[in-house]
């Protein structure tokens, strides 16, 4: 056989591999390999979207952290300002108690100095009456001399 002949037998048949690949396997491979290719890209591009979603995430629970921490003080705050106005109106609804009730005792003393004063009164003029009668050496009717016990009576 000649090496001419046989060279170019092969290069015929390399031709024709060539085309038979390019026709029927590099067109499949190709596809695989672009699918591929975008599927690594949407993969890269989703995760690049979740980063950022992940961090807008991070910033909003970070605000929302911060507006329950101000909501939190601002609560406590008035709780705190709500329970001294509970203390300063109790303080002020024990003094206007304690007010009235120095007061009701204040009655009730002038009450009963009133009515020690008043047996006072009548005592005294039981033993002015007695001591008259034994110094006049007779007996006086108080019946009589009401008036004039009365008046004796007022001025003590």
């Amino acid at each position: 056989m000649n090496i001419n002949a046989t060279l170019l037998a092969q290069t015929i048949m390399f031709a024709l591999f060539v085309w038979f690949c390019m026709k029927f396997i590099w067109t499949p491979i190709m596809a695989a390999l672009d699918q591929r290719k975008k599927q690594i890209a949407d993969g890269l591009a989703d995760a690049e979207r979740a980063k950022l979603d992940l961090e807008l995430a991070a910033k909003r629970s970070a605000d929302i952290l911060r507006e329950a921490k101000e909501k939190v003080s601002e609560i406590v705050a008035n709780g705190e300002k709500r329970a001294s106005e509970i203390v300063e109106a109790a303080k002020e609804q024990a003094k206007v108690e304690g007010d009235r009730i120095i007061s009701g005792a204040k009655a009730e003393i002038d009450q009963e100095v009133f009515r020690a004063r008043e047996l006072l009164r009548t005592q005294v003029s039981a033993i002015a009456l007695a001591g008259a009668s034994k110094i006049l050496g007779r007996e006086i009717d108080a019946k009589a001399h009401n008036d004039l016990l009365d008046k004796l009576v007022s001025e003590l």
